[in-house]
């Protein structure tokens, strides 16, 4: 009999093969495994089950004397790690060890995560609140008796008043409207439930590009093996969707949106800003609430939206994030006037055209990537993306309509891989990259069916993009909602070419119109707070953070207190020099108290290069140019 054989060794990293003999003495096949694993010596300890039982001294005794045999398995435990390693060994599926976050064991994150499987969770990652409150909640759906079916009694349950999962597909369907998509969490707990408890379930982000540190071969274009190369990619309706319902706060907000376009009839977007909040409508369901949209640089004509460059990019989502909002989409028109006497729009997009074009899909897919989701589940900290996109299209009725969309994780995977192109003449249909020198694409399919009723596998050149769209409802509450409470309307970022332009006259007017004794209410506007900290005169991005804090808890005293402060005193100040008189003619300013006329021999701003001089003077002490 040969004394060749083969030890398998399990530990939480995976399972590895280590050549041995029948002869071979404990202490040198130790050595061989702290070799092969990467430990020190006494780094680790091995067991002969995987309760921990049976332990492997480091001992002169043959590994036969030790009734270990050909293709047997051992557990490896790294020292000083928790007693749930044995839960982890038995859940974990072979995989490198840089590929699996490290398991922690703090209490705080098996709390938030009671509902994933410990071998693929990823506690350092740090999710969404509405993650975290979804993943403790029950879920299910409640069902009261039936009279007519149900022949138990009052504390008993039947299959006709059993509460149902939160995936289940028939109760979906017969709501009003069906649902198609059922929950992100609905999903997790369909991938978690059952009687292994999702022990073999892991979220696996979709990768189109070779994979790196492959030695058999000469890199791409001269070599390719199984082991780097990108499988094929079929694609499929995905079955759940991250947000379930978009809605806006009140009309105010779109309608808002929608003036420059009735301005000027060139299109126009913008990024929207809210909260994701839970939806009741759906079990587990998540809602993406609008509370403002900020507009920003582009060049719009009637058929086109180009993005430049935003250096206030970095701001607006600072002064969001601490008035309690975060980028949940974005928004853009595609309006053609079809009657302005009555005010129709056509209908343009539908089931005969397309809904979003291949190169909205391409750019949603862009900013679904840069806005991707967090996850435990999921070995790279993150899974898709609840950035939505929404698109103010004519409907049915002529009338403008808002119809909001995700791309699937797919998508999002062809697009960050660079695999999907438009079509020049065909805007409902992609195209798939072919593979190049520079780039190794791989072949995408998808299914359909052919003129005989039989499913047939397509490639995809070209694509058609439904197949990438996932359709999302877009609400407004019949009882409005107000983030920003400010009942005048401060000019909107980046529309000098309406002539509506952010400075301090046109502060000055809005202070003028302000009609509420309330300073809360006068500074309640998402566009007039973007001002203060981005103008260039005096930006107040390090003072303003107490005024932040009074409009996201709408308290008035904190605002009060800061009205006082010698940064609004010099606001004031500088609305007075270019000609207006803030709040003063309304009787009760904006200072919250009884107007005073503006002194004549005021500081005045130089209208060449906005130095404030002294009073009493007629040329500018900096620049030398008249007052006039």
């Amino acid at each position: 009999m040969a004394e060749n054989m083969i030890i398998r060794v399990q530990s939480p990293d995976g399972m590895k093969k280590i050549p041995s003999t029948k002869r071979e003495t404990a202490a040198a096949f130790l050595k061989k495994v702290a070799k092969e694993f990467g430990f020190n010596s006494n780094g680790f300890s091995i067991y002969l089950n995987r309760n921990k039982t049976g332990e492997i001294l480091s001992q002169n005794k043959t590994l036969s004397l030790l009734k270990i045999k050909h293709g047997d398995m051992l557990f490896l435990f790294p020292s000083g790690s928790p007693s749930s390693s044995g839960e982890v060994m038995d859940t974990a599926t072979p995989h490198s060890s840089s590929s699996l976050p490290s398991i922690s064991s703090s209490s705080s994150s098996s709390s938030s995560s009671s509902m994933i499987p410990r071998s693929f969770s990823a506690p350092q990652v740090q999710e969404d609140e509405i993650d975290q409150y979804l993943a403790k909640q029950d879920g299910k759906i409640y069902r009261n008796k039936d009279p007519q079916l149900c022949r138990h009694g009052a504390l008993g349950k039947c299959v006709h008043c059993v509460p149902l999962e939160p995936f289940d597909e028939d109760y979906l369907n017969h709501l009003d409207p069906p649902v198609k998509h059922m929950s992100f969490h609905a999903y997790l707990r369909k991938l978690t439930g059952g009687a292994d408890k999702g022990k073999f379930a892991a979220l696996e982000n979709i990768s189109c590009k070779i994979k790196s540190g492959c030695e058999g071969h000469p890199p791409w274009p001269e070599g390719i093996c199984t082991k780097c190369q990108p499988s094929a990619i079929t694609l499929n309706r995905q079955k759940y969707r991250h947000v379930d319902n978009i809605m806006f706060e009140n009309h105010t907000i779109a309608d808002r949106f929608l003036d420059f376009w009735r301005k000027t009839g060139s299109q126009r977007m913008g990024y929207l800003y809210g909260r994701f909040t839970e939806h009741k409508d759906i079990p587990l369901g998540i809602r993406a609430e609008v509370a403002a949209i900020y507009e920003p640089p582009q060049n719009a004509t009637q058929n086109s939206l180009e993005l430049v460059d935003d250096p206030k990019a970095a701001a607006v989502d600072e002064i969001a994030a601490k008035l309690g909002l975060c980028k949940v989409g974005w928004i853009f028109t595609d309006l053609l006037s079809e009657d302005t006497r009555i005010g129709t729009v056509r209908y343009t997009r539908n089931k005969d055209s397309h809904y979003l074009s291949a190169e909205e899909c391409i750019t949603a897919g862009y900013f679904q990537n840069h806005h991707s989701n967090p996850c435990r589940l999921s070995r790279d900290g993150h899974f898709g993306s609840k950035f939505v996109t929404v698109v103010a299209t004519g409907g049915p009725d002529n009338q403008v309509h808002f119809e909001g969309y995700q791309v699937s994780n797919q998508c999002m995977a062809l697009v960050r891989d660079e695999c999907l192109l438009p079509c020049k003449d065909a805007p409902e249909l992609g195209y798939a990259k072919e593979s190049s020198p520079e780039q190794y694409v791989p072949d995408v399919f998808y299914k359909d069916k052919d003129k005989f009723g039989n499913d047939v596998t397509f490639l995809a050149r070209p694509l058609p993009v439904e197949y990438l769209i996932i359709d999302i409802t877009t609400t407004f509450p019949k009882d409005p909602q107000y983030t920003f409470c400010s009942t005048q309307r401060f000019p909107i970022e980046n529309r000098d070419i309406l002539g509506e332009t952010q400075n301090f006259h046109s502060l000055a007017t809005y202070l003028s119109q302000c009609t509420s004794t309330a300073f809360l209410d006068i500074v309640s506007d998402f566009h007039l707070l973007l001002f203060l900290v981005t103008n260039e005169v005096m930006p107040l991005r390090d003072s303003i953070g107490l005024l932040l804090d009074a409009v996201r808890t709408s308290n008035e005293d904190l605002a009060q207190t800061w009205k006082k402060s010698e940064q609004w005193a010099t606001i004031e100040q500088l609305c007075s020099t270019v000609g207006g008189q803030p709040s003063s003619s309304l009787g009760y300013g904006a200072m919250g108290g009884p107007s005073v006329p503006a002194s004549s021999s005021a500081m005045w701003s130089c209208l060449h290069c906005t130095f404030m001089n002294q009073p009493g003077t007629e040329h500018c002490e900096m620049c030398s140019l008249p007052r006039s």
